[in-house]
């Protein structure tokens, strides 16, 4: 450090900041928190902050010497979101520091994004039975017995759709509302894999495997069973007409239980495999809207998973079927 700067014993109160924070003197950076060492590294203490920071906004706003604030991006990896804030001290030193708004910023992005795909979702089947209840008005349309009955029909599946549609965002939301309480109850996930299987139609098409008797953890056994519906479901619709979907409870190496659902459709094209539990993402989405998906099944269950401390995890390939694997502590 330049003989020139000194050190105020002030910075002792800047080390215990968790955010980065910067001491400037004369344009030079006099001390650095730990947290801006972090980021930027310890070359730059008696730095010009120019090169340190070596962003346009950044720079004029800290060689202007007036007290502000700025938001820049890119400041420490592609695609950050950083508040700086400059503020004069007594002693003629500057203080510096630097707010990390990319996470606010990414989850209000996906806010947005979500209420825009909910809209979307609900605004086409609306629009369907809007339309064909102005047909059925019509005297030529709703005094034909055929057409006035097919027109029902697909006002009766659209509005299933909405339904469908409007249970999975409540179900949704109840569960990020309770994700941070972890469940308490004792429940057996042998016994709630076999009721799911036993309501699942036709029965025929579902087949239980395990060797356990029971299956012990700590749980919510209505999230459970959700979970269990949701994969046995998706393994139906998509897993081929011809084939089971097999249910296996086991308990892993580890000692944790595992449930996996497996099919023996046609399997998922690796680009889909890391956006599958995405909200509203489908990976064939005319298909999905034809047999009734809403896009929110496989988000749902990562939810209910990851607030049962669990694991979720897809495995598939292309023509040899899918397998969704659920990993939870035992009780």
């Amino acid at each position: 450090m330049p003989a020139s700067l000194t050190l105020p014993a002030s910075t002792e109160i800047l080390d215990l900041l968790e955010i980065p924070a910067l001491l400037l003197q004369h344009d030079r950076i006099l001390h650095a928190n730990p947290a801006a060492v972090s980021m930027f590294g310890r070359h730059v203490i008696g730095q010009d902050v120019r090169l340190a920071l070596r962003h346009p906004d950044a720079i004029e706003l800290l060689t202007a010497n007036r007290n502000d604030h700025v938001r820049v991006s890119g400041l420490s990896t592609s695609g950050s979101l950083w508040q700086i804030d400059s503020n004069g001290l007594a002693d003629g030193t500057r203080l510096v520091t630097l707010t990390d708004l990319s996470v606010q910023e990414s989850v209000a992005r996906a806010h947005a994004d979500f209420v825009a795909n909910a809209s979307h979702e609900l605004r086409t089947p609306l629009a369907a039975v809007l339309g064909y209840v102005e047909t059925l008005k019509d005297p030529k349309a709703g005094d034909n017995e055929a057409t006035r009955l097919r027109f029902l029909d697909i006002i009766a599946k659209e509005a299933n759709r909405m339904q469908s549609l409007v249970e999975d965002l409540m179900s949704l939301s109840r569960i990020e509302a309770t994700k941070h309480q972890h469940p308490t109850e004792k429940v057996d996930l042998v016994a709630i894999a076999r009721q799911c299987v036993g309501e699942s139609a036709p029965q025929d098409r579902v087949q239980l495997e395990t060797d356990l008797s029971q299956a012990l953890i700590s749980g919510d056994r209505a999230q459970l069973a959700q979970v269990i519906r949701n994969l046995i479901d998706n393994a139906l619709k998509y897993g081929g007409t011809d084939t089971p979907a097999l249910v296996r409870v086991e308990k892993g190496k580890s000692g944790w239980i595992v449930i996996s659902v497996i099919d023996q459709g046609e399997g998922i094209a690796p680009q889909h495999m890391p956006r599958l539990t995405e909200r509203f993402y489908r990976a064939d989405p005319a298909r999905s809207r034809q047999i009734g998906g809403t896009g929110l099944g496989l988000s749902i269950v990562k939810h209910i998973v990851e607030r049962h401390r669990g694991r979720f995890d897809i495995a598939s390939r292309l023509g040899h079927g899918t397998t969704a694997t659920c990993l939870f502590p035992p009780f």
